[in-house]
């Protein structure tokens, strides 16, 4: 066995001669990428919010889409509703994501979020247990996770730092959502958004973080002393409170 298997992960193929043009007038990123490998993007409402995020496969034949358990039959389901007359078909595979760190097997693509998070597998192989703590490796380098700091139809992809992850591409031309996350890039600065942080103390993801008695934000994934915070950057100070525990903000350099 090679890898081990991200058991929250569904691939999904989609398929059919319009399948690149589909995607292309949906999705955040630029579909003719995967020429090149594997591409990170996302789903929004056409108001710019998240949706669903996943990372896009060149299969030959087919599209892959790997995305999180929680949200893969929604996601299936908002495609074939724009679907119409376009030559597309969109089904589960039965195909395992296996991921690893390491000298890559044969066939394993680079994640394309950050060279931290290793290759992914797409394969029927059953893989192996859990080695490698990947929760450790999100907050070392805040890369946000579905259903955690990613909330569907709550989130804006660009306070989840999808520009930095690769997840976003400003010259493709429309998508849905694209007038929302335009207008975000060029002509706002921004106010919220992801940051990682330092904690001391017992605090839970989800505990909300305050700064002189005022909310500020929401504590997330927690890796030792670290973890992915959302912050209201203007009410944000160095040191913050959730609950118990002390936040502090990190200063690089």
């Amino acid at each position: 066995m090679t890898g081990e298997r991200a058991t929250d992960r569904i691939v999904l193929a989609v398929s059919g001669a319009d399948r690149e043009k589909f995607l292309q007038g949906l999705v955040t990123n630029d579909v003719g990428k995967l020429a090149d490998g594997p591409i990170y993007a996302a789903l929004l409402t056409p108001q710019g919010k998240y949706l669903a995020d996943f990372l896009l496969a060149d299969a030959g034949e087919a599209i892959l889409m790997d995305v999180h358990e929680s949200i893969a039959a929604q996601t299936a389901q908002r495609l074939s509703m724009y679907r119409l007359r376009a030559d597309v078909t969109i089904a589960r595979t039965e195909f395992n994501v296996l991921r690893g760190l390491g000298e890559p097997p044969a066939g394993a693509l680079p994640d394309p979020r950050h060279p931290a998070l290793g290759w992914r597998l797409y394969t029927g192989e059953e893989g192996g247990p859990p080695q490698v703590d990947w929760d450790a490796i999100r907050v070392a380098h805040c890369i946000p996770e579905t259903g955690v700091e990613l909330i569907p139809n709550q989130t804006y992809i660009l306070e989840a730092g999808f520009e930095r992850l690769g997840g976003v591409d400003f010259r493709k031309g429309c998508y849905v959502g694209q007038e929302v996350t335009a207008r975000m890039k060029h002509k706002t600065e921004l106010r919220k958004g992801l940051e990682v942080v330092e904690v001391e103390g017992s605090a839970a993801p989800g505990t909300e973080i305050t700064a002189g008695g005022r909310p500020v934000g929401t504590l997330h994934t927690r890796s030792g002393d670290r973890a992915i915070a959302y912050l209201r950057f203007d009410r944000a100070a160095d040191e913050m409170r959730a609950g118990e525990a002390v936040v502090r903000r990190i200063r690089e350099g």
